[in-house]
C-alpha cells in the first residue's frame, strides 16, 4: 500500500487518449478490425511515465463530465465549440476513439490501476481533489494548461505538460511558471481569466493577453486588487485597460469559479490493487497489444 512518502501520478485521461488517438496511426487495429491507436497509445505513455519517475502509485482521472452543467450556468459560452448540433459532444474522430474508452478504464483495472471520476466534474477536479488531498509529492500529466494552477513548490506537485509530446514534456514548477509566463502558481486562476481560452469558451476581457495580465498581477497582486484598481481613475491603469476590466466584471467574477478545480470532489481511492497479470496478457491478446502488453506489466510491477 502506499504511503506519504510515495509519488503519487495522476493521468489526465481524457487529455492523453485524444493525444494518443490523433498522434497514433489509426491503421493500429485488434484482430478483429477494432482501432486500437488510442489504447496502444495511453499504455505506452503511461509505461514510459511510470518508468521514468517510479511512483508508488498511479490514478487515472475521469471525465465523469465533460461540460458539467454548474460550469455552463456561470458561462453559457462554456466548451459551446465541441458542441454537435444536437448539443453533444462533437465526434472529431470519426467514431473510432469512442469504442477504445471502455477498453482503456478495462485497461487501467486490469494493471491495478484505479480510474477515478466524480458525478457532475470532469477529470481536472479530480485530480486538484487528489493532489491537495495526497500528503507527498504528486506529478499530474496533462496538456490542459489550466492545471498549472495545482503547481506547489512546497508540497512538491509538478505538472508534466504534454504539449510537445510525452518524451519532450515540461516538468513545470514554480520557476518554470515563472520563467513562462512571469507569475507564480497561485495567480494562474485569475491570469487564466484575464487571457481567456478560446478552446474552452471563455473569451478573456478584451485586449489582455499573458504580459498584459502578468504585469497587473504583479502591480496589483490579484483580480480583486486590479478590479479596485480599476475603479481608481488616480491608478496607473491605461484607458482603455480600465475600460475592458470594468466591462467585465461579471465575466470576471463567473470565470473565476469556472476556471479554478474543485478540491472537494472525491476521496483518495484505494490504491492497494496489483496487476492481474493473466488477465492483462489475454487483454492483450484479445486487443492485440503486442509489445505494449510487457511494457506495460514491467512499469507496474516493483
Amino acid at each position: 500500500m502506499p504511503t506519504s512518502r510515495d509519488r503519487l501520478l495522476l493521468l489526465d485521461s481524457a487529455s492523453l487518449y485524444f493525444r494518443a488517438f490523433f498522434g497514433i496511426p489509426k491503421t493500429l487495429t485488434a484482430p478483429d478490425g477494432t482501432a486500437v491507436n488510442a489504447l496502444r497509445g495511453i499504455l505506452d505513455f503511461t509505461s514510459s511515465l511510470t518508468t521514468q519517475y517510479e511512483p508508488g502509485a498511479v490514478v487515472a482521472c475521469w471525465d465523469d463530465d465533460w461540460r458539467p452543467q454548474w460550469r455552463v450556468d456561470l458561462i453559457d459560452t462554456y466548451k459551446t465549440q465541441r458542441l454537435d448540433d444536437d448539443g453533444g459532444e462533437a465526434d472529431t474522430t470519426d467514431g473510432l476513439l469512442g469504442p477504445q474508452v471502455p477498453l482503456i478504464s478495462e485497461a487501467f483495472g486490469l494493471l491495478g490501476i484505479p480510474v477515478v471520476g466524480a458525478a457532475d466534474h470532469e477529470a481536472d477536479d479530480v485530480i486538484g481533489t487528489l493532489a491537495a488531498r495526497w500528503d507527498g509529492p504528486v506529478d499530474v500529466v496533462t496538456g490542459d494548461r489550466d492545471l498549472f494552477q495545482v503547481v506547489d513548490d512546497d508540497r512538491d506537485v509538478r505538472v508534466l505538460y504534454v504539449a510537445k509530446g510525452v518524451s519532450r514534456h515540461d516538468v513545470v514548477d514554480e520557476a518554470w511558471l515563472r520563467a513562462k509566463y512571469s507569475i507564480g502558481a497561485s495567480d494562474y486562476v485569475d491570469f487564466a481569466v484575464m487571457r481567456g481560452d478560446p478552446s474552452d469558451g471563455l473569451p478573456g476581457v478584451a485586449g489582455i493577453g499573458d504580459k498584459t495580465a502578468a504585469v497587473l498581477l504583479d502591480r496589483f497582486g490579484d483580480l480583486d486588487g486590479i478590479l479596485e484598481a480599476a475603479g481608481d481613475p488616480s491608478s496607473s491603469i491605461t484607458p482603455k485597460v480600465r475600460r475592458s476590466l470594468l466591462d467585465s466584471v461579471d465575466y470576471i467574477r463567473a470565470a473565476r469559479e469556472v476556471v479554478a478545480v474543485r478540491t472537494d470532489v472525491c476521496d483518495v481511492p484505494d490504491l492497494s490493487a496489483t496487476p492481474d497479470h493473466e488477465k492483462f496478457e489475454a487483454f492483450g491478446q484479445t486487443w492485440g497489444l503486442g509489445g505494449v502488453t510487457e511494457r506495460a506489466l514491467k512499469a507496474v510491477t516493483r
